[in-house]
């Protein structure tokens, strides 16, 4: 299994106090993909990480050395967000690292160049690789419950805006819809799993649900 970690600048977006238990994307991906690699490392599986955002900033090829873990961790917890993403670049690069047929798991808010994602999907499908995206969203993001003259701040070089969101919700979440359909739809043309992750999700609920669809999906194809 190869886990693919997005890094990039908007994945620093957190909407909940840390004080509260909060979390931004990137620190709850980082989250994921350890408890991730923990189990599937347990079960004997070869895990390895890439770690991105416009570029590949790490690379650890799988590996089921015991030592494995306490790497992937390490990686992990010294990075930060930052950049832009670029996809396609990212996704050859995973099917360099893993040649030999696998899992590859995509942990990104996906806000990136769709053609260059779902293109990037298609290389690795054709290469023979079962493909998993969680695509991490913040319950803002997903809800715009914002009431009151706010002051957005762009990521990865966007500007900023002020306004009151209750006058863009309606726009904003027929926008937003359209996103996510967008991608599901690219997803099942690859026959690629796709799940929508809140940042507010218990990580044990989210895994349950994976591995879940990991049995349902294993029995189909018996």
């Amino acid at each position: 299994c190869l886990l693919l970690v997005d890094s990039s600048e908007s994945m620093q977006y957190g909407s909940v106090d840390a004080k509260k238990g909060g979390r931004t994307k990137f620190e709850y991906g980082c989250s994921l993909a350890a408890c991730l690699a923990y189990l599937l490392l347990r079960q004997q599986d070869a895990v390895g990480l890439i770690r991105f955002d416009q570029s590949v900033r790490t690379v650890l090829p799988p590996r089921a050395a015991r030592h494995q873990l306490h790497d992937i961790l390490a990686a992990l917890y010294a990075a930060s967000a930052e950049g832009k993403t670029s996809m396609l670049d990212v996704l050859k690069r995973a099917a360099e690292v893993q040649p030999k047929k696998g899992l590859i798991v995509l942990i990104s808010d996906l806000f990136a160049d769709r053609a260059s994602l779902f293109q990037g999907l298609k290389l690795l499908r054709h290469a023979g690789h079962e493909v998993l995206v969680f695509h991490l969203l913040d319950d803002e993001e997903l809800d715009f419950q914002s009431s009151g003259m706010t002051r957005y701040e762009g990521l990865e070089e966007l500007d900023q805006l002020v306004c009151d969101p209750r006058a863009l919700r309606e726009g904003y979440i027929a926008a937003l819809q359209e996103f996510l359909d967008e991608v599901r739809r690219g997803c099942a043309r690859q026959m690629v799993d796709y799940q929508v992750v809140r940042s507010s999700e218990n990580l044990d609920a989210v895994l349950a649900k994976y591995f879940s669809m990991r049995l349902g999906l294993g029995k189909r194809r018996a």
